[in-house]
């Protein structure tokens, strides 16, 4: 059951998600530039320290800082749960891990285990300080909506993507400790990607397409479903794994795969269903990100039942392609065309609203430069997945992937200095 309406009466000022939005675009501005740095070679293996550092700016620097930012806002406004402090949270939150992520990247590049360390120390209280803000808020939900069990479940699982993660750095920084390095980093990356990710994005979805795309609603046996089914496989699986029954394992494996792909499948009939009829620029970052995740579930299908087709380091490289650049980096793109114009009107029209002439939505981020970037990000992704095969495509598309998060950026940043002048006008007036 979807909330009949949105509570922005709880809406946070938008200083609070703003600062995660305009940070976020330029870690792919610096994955990009690592991409060029490295060359083909980072190519060789997803095991080398380039490819980790690499995986980390996107996912820590890009897609949590939004899916952060994202949830300083969901909360209040759709969950209609307010957030005690949201300024001083945003900042606890958003410094250590801006410079968590950068500590991460450059200890995988050689600083050490010291550098593993300051990683441990910022990104551990950058990550508890949201998890017991967002816990805290969510469990006082009024209303148990499917978006609320989808939150409440990729919050989970974001507690578990964490302490693996922290588990795993912790032992690179100080050691001391047996770990199984390769499962417990197989395992983190499910978590992160299916659990926290995939989710989180699915919560989101139930809102965000029906209201902004004109879509019938989702089925209530897939909305209240999905993420219960999901978390329930992935404790499954994680807990066959760790007792060595691989066979098992792979059959849960499939099973969430399968998941994934009705999950993706569902929402592009929606998608197809849409009843406004006027294009909508934000369309293909949605169906861009839907396609990568059913082709890369379904890659992995192929990868466990067909083990010797093609080379493994290929394959594993264009799963991380598919199920990070297109399908979590695509879809937080789009959303965010949607999020951060209609958070600027929405502060607009309650600062100026019978004072001032407002601008519109359309105005404060037209869709011209929305349209051209996605056309970016899918060549970004085409080449990134060429130069797999054509190690040498990687130079193209790293500078692809640095245009396109440079492009993102700057189309934010216009989005707030149109906000801030409107707001600068009528002071202006006043006076």
């Amino acid at each position: 059951m979807n909330p009949p309406g949105l509570s922005y009466d709880q809406a946070p000022p938008f200083s609070v998600p703003l600062r995660f939005f305009l940070t976020a675009p330029w870690f792919l501005v610096l994955a990009a530039a690592l991409l060029l740095w490295e060359g083909p070679g980072i190519i060789a293996s997803r095991w080398l320290p380039a490819t980790l550092a690499l995986t980390h700016l996107v996912v820590l620097g890009f897609m949590a800082q939004v899916m952060l930012g994202a949830l300083s806002q969901i909360l209040p406004v759709v969950v209609g749960v307010s957030i005690a402090y949201p300024r001083w949270i945003a900042t606890l939150v958003h410094v250590p891990l801006t410079l968590g992520t950068l500590a991460l990247a450059s200890a995988f590049l050689g600083s050490g285990p010291v550098g593993f360390q300051i990683a441990v120390g910022l990104l551990g209280f950058s990550f508890s300080a949201a998890l017991i803000a967002f816990h805290r808020a969510l469990w006082q939900a009024p209303v148990v909506t499917d978006t609320v069990i989808a939150l409440r479940c990729a919050l989970g699982a974001l507690l578990v993507t964490v302490a693996l993660g922290l588990l795993l750095s912790g032992y690179f920084g100080w050691g001391g400790f047996s770990l199984p390095i390769l499962q417990v980093t197989n395992l983190h990356a499910a978590w992160g990607l299916v659990g926290w990710t995939a989710l989180l994005v699915a919560g989101v979805a139930y809102q965000v397409v029906p209201m902004f795309q004109i879509t019938p609603l989702y089925p209530a046996w897939l909305s209240r479903g999905f993420a219960p089914v999901v978390m329930a496989l992935l404790i499954i699986g994680t807990a066959l794994i760790l007792s060595n029954w691989p066979l098992a394992a792979t059959v849960t494996g499939a099973a969430l795969a399968v998941t994934l792909i009705t999950f993706a499948a569902r929402t592009l009939l929606l998608l197809h269903q849409r009843r406004r009829k006027i294009g909508d620029p934000t369309l293909v970052y949605w169906r861009v990100s839907l396609i990568s995740l059913t082709m890369g579930a379904a890659g992995w299908l192929l990868t466990r039942w067909m083990p010797g087709w093609p080379p493994k380091p290929a394959v594993e490289w264009l799963l991380g392609i598919l199920l990070i650049v297109g399908f979590p980096v695509a879809v937080i793109n789009g959303m965010l065309y949607k999020i951060v114009p209609f958070l600027a009107w929405f502060h607009l029209q309650a600062h100026l609203l019978g004072r001032a002439k407002l601008p519109h939505i359309k105005q404060l981020l037209p869709e011209t430069p929305i349209r051209r970037q996605g056309w970016a990000l899918l060549i970004t992704l085409l080449l990134l997945s060429t130069a797999v095969l054509y190690p040498l495509f990687l130079y193209p598309a790293a500078l692809a992937l640095g245009i396109t998060g440079g492009w993102l950026g700057v189309n934010l940043w216009r989005t707030a200095q149109r906000y801030r002048q409107a707001l600068a006008n009528n002071a202006a007036l006043d006076q």
